[in-house]
């Protein structure tokens, strides 16, 4: 039987700090419907903005998960959706009347809790999961960093840390069923190295870090006046404990609560895919960086399978987006090298253009004379152009600018296309366009055939003169 997608039966609010920022904020925890996902709404600001929780829309990983979109944002967001996934909660809308979730105990717990007091529905829609079909990495060689996803039949995860600590040392922490989340994981805590605490402090942050939310770990001895300094920052006098190991002397919940709690963090940063997942991750010194990069690489994997199953229909009647001389304008390609006739579709993050192939094209003299096929590499071109005018249609004045490619990857040539072809060339943006920073997943069809596909990386830059 199909498993149906779940949402909360009715809504409820809980109220704390914000880790970094110390604001009281209060989060309501509302039904959805189907297919809604997770998003949060920032009730306090004007028009209530509303911030789809997805991998892309990840702007700083330094201390924690921070999402924008729609000109808010919220911040610390992981210790909720982990609570979120962690219970199969497949649609909620977020409420929150500050800039940053509170840290209620520095772990999900609270927010399990509350959950399950407000009770779980399910709803007549099936599950959609992202199905992983092969190998996903994510890797930071300088780092250390390491995360791979395997194809399996159901959600695991396996995590290592090692911070080349003493106290700490190498620890395992895994995941095998996402119903066992709520009882091995959903308690440990976020964790803290007592040298880091007043760097953090004097940068502004950990306004609302407080001993009762966080495990400080003492690497070694420092005299009492030490600790009592660093305790008087957080109103927390009479710390007298001053050997090695857990500052605030509070019990672990589980001998390896560290890397149990990072395991908390790839659950809640995982949840930004959108869907839930079925693969094993096993993950080498994670962190919110590192998870949220694979997050964003699952999300354009999604997006290719989808794109896959969408090809372009070409009727020749219908009147075009772009006329040759329109494409003439916006490219600065000219014969031999303009390789797109006119555009079909154009819309925010994906447009179709089209190439007709005859024999006098000048490439198929030589290539080949006793049986003329388009090179590959003018293929991969066509697609670039189309992927160009895409790019510059975000732009003012488009013909003052230019897109230079720069990496192609993941190309793979299905099928020849020869003279007599109409080439239908499809682009579509798998990630938002940064710094003039664009990546784009780009298919050539002939027909229904697939005869291209592959990933194209760009830059838009204006022209000197």
């Amino acid at each position: 039987m199909s498993e149906k997608q779940r949402t909360l039966a009715k809504e409820i609010s809980l109220t704390g700090k914000g880790l970094h920022t110390g604001i009281n904020v209060t989060i309501t925890f509302k039904p959805a419907p189907a297919n809604h996902g997770y998003k949060f709404c920032r009730v306090d600001l004007p028009g209530k903005p509303v911030i789809d929780a997805l991998a892309e829309h990840v702007t700083d990983t330094s201390r924690g998960t921070t999402l924008v979109h729609n000109n808010a944002s919220v911040q610390t967001i992981e210790h909720v959706l982990a609570a979120l996934h962690g219970l199969r909660i497949d649609n909620a809308l977020i409420e929150m009347n500050g800039p940053e979730a509170p840290i209620m105990g520095g772990s999900s717990w609270k927010f399990v809790e509350a959950i399950k007091e407000a009770g779980i529905t399910e709803l007549k829609e099936d599950r959609n999961y992202f199905v992983v079909k092969h190998k996903i990495t994510y890797s930071d060689e300088e780092h250390g960093v390491d995360l791979i996803v395997y194809p399996d039949d159901h959600f695991s995860i396996n995590v290592l840390i090692d911070y080349n600590s003493k106290i700490l040392g190498n620890q395992y922490s895994i995941l095998d069923s996402i119903d066992d989340f709520e009882k091995e994981i959903s308690r440990s805590r976020t964790f803290v190295f007592f040298h880091e605490l007043e760097p953090l402090f004097k940068m502004g942050l950990i306004k609302g870090g407080d001993l009762d939310n966080a495990i400080v770990i003492l690497e070694k001895e420092v005299e009492q006046s030490e600790i009592d300094r660093i305790a008087k920052l957080f109103n927390r006098p009479g710390i007298s404990t001053h050997t090695a190991g857990i500052l605030n002397n509070t019990e672990l919940r589980y001998p390896n609560e560290p890397a149990r709690h990072k395991l908390l963090d790839i659950m809640g940063d995982l949840a930004l895919v959108g869907h839930p997942i079925k693969g094993k991750v096993v993950a080498t010194r994670p962190g919110h960086l590192a998870n949220t990069r694979l997050a964003k690489v699952m999300r354009q994997e999604m997006k290719k399978a989808l794109m896959k199953k969408d090809i372009p229909v070409y009727d020749p009647s219908q009147p075009p987006v772009l006329s040759l001389e329109e494409v003439r304008k916006r490219l600065p390609h000219r014969f031999p090298f303009l390789l797109v006739d006119k555009v079909i579709s154009l819309e925010e993050s994906s447009i179709v253009g089209i190439k007709n192939v005859t024999f006098n094209e000048a490439f198929f003299q030589g290539h080949f004379p006793d049986e003329p096929v388009m090179p590959g590499v003018l293929l991969v071109e066509a697609l670039a152009q189309t992927g160009g005018l895409l790019v510059l249609s975000t732009v003012d004045e488009p013909e003052k600018y230019s897109t230079y490619f720069l990496k192609i990857d993941k190309v793979k040539f299905k099928n020849k296309v020869v003279p007599g072809d109409t080439v239908i060339l499809k682009m579509e943006l798998t990630d938002l366009i940064r710094r003039g920073i664009v990546t784009m997943f780009g298919q050539a069809f002939v027909g229904n055939k697939l005869v291209l596909e592959g990933e194209l990386t760009a830059q838009v830059v204006k022209n000197k003169v």
